[in-house]
């Protein structure tokens, strides 16, 4: 693990955001809204710069913090998935409010039920899975076939507060959850047509590039 002060350090350096922005992650805090680390959203919009992705597929919107700042930074089309319907009313006002309604397009609804809908709108260059976790392995099965040959999958929050490692505390819940992504971080890992590494920020992001057909 990095040294407390290190890690203070680097999250000082993060670039200063857009005050809409900045309310959303306060409103989340105080919340317990589950958007995006910081640092790990900061290095995922660096991930996407340098991918340039035309068309991005999300798979949990909470609020619209992600779907926003991947927006802002990058100019791509997103669309973007939430099934909460208090969460999803608030992701389509925090849209409204920064006039993205012709960039992103938000859709209600389970993941494995609207999948008419979404691969109406395909392909993508790029699917992130931030949603439920026991089923990561499920949306990658799902949504992968969507992406074109040139394609990026980010997944958030593989290490999972560390009960991918069986962390200790009488939270059988949240151990069973670690168990899954811990055997999803392995299947991917291990995936014939992608190459992923699992970066040590935030909570982990595992970063999963599809394989050249040659």
């Amino acid at each position: 693990m990095i040294d407390g002060k290190l890690l203070s350090y680097l999250y000082k350096q993060i670039p200063e955001r857009k005050p809409f922005f900045k309310e959303m992650e306060q409103y989340a805090r105080r919340h317990a809204v589950p958007i995006m680390d910081l640092y790990s959203m900061e290095t995922v919009l660096v991930l996407l710069n340098m991918f340039r992705p035309k068309k991005i597929l999300e798979i949990g919107t909470a609020i619209g913090y992600s779907a926003l700042r991947m927006a802002d930074a990058t100019g791509a089309k997103i669309v973007t998935i939430e099934r909460d319907d208090d969460r999803y009313e608030m992701a389509k006002a925090n849209i409204a409010l920064e006039n993205k309604e012709e960039q992103i397009t938000l859709i209600k609804g389970d993941a494995f039920e609207v999948f008419h809908k979404v691969s109406a709108v395909a392909p993508f260059d790029c699917l992130f899975i931030d949603a439920a976790k026991g089923q990561y392995q499920k949306f990658f099965e799902t949504y992968t076939p969507l992406l074109t040959d040139r394609s990026l999958v980010i997944t958030d929050n593989v290490l999972f507060k560390g009960y991918v490692i069986g962390n200790e505390g009488e939270n059988k819940r949240l151990h069973k959850l670690g168990g899954k992504i811990d055997r999803y971080n392995n299947w991917l890992i291990h995936h014939p047509d992608y190459q992923t590494v699992i970066l040590p920020v935030g909570d982990g992001i595992a970063i999963s590039v599809k394989k050249s057909a040659s």
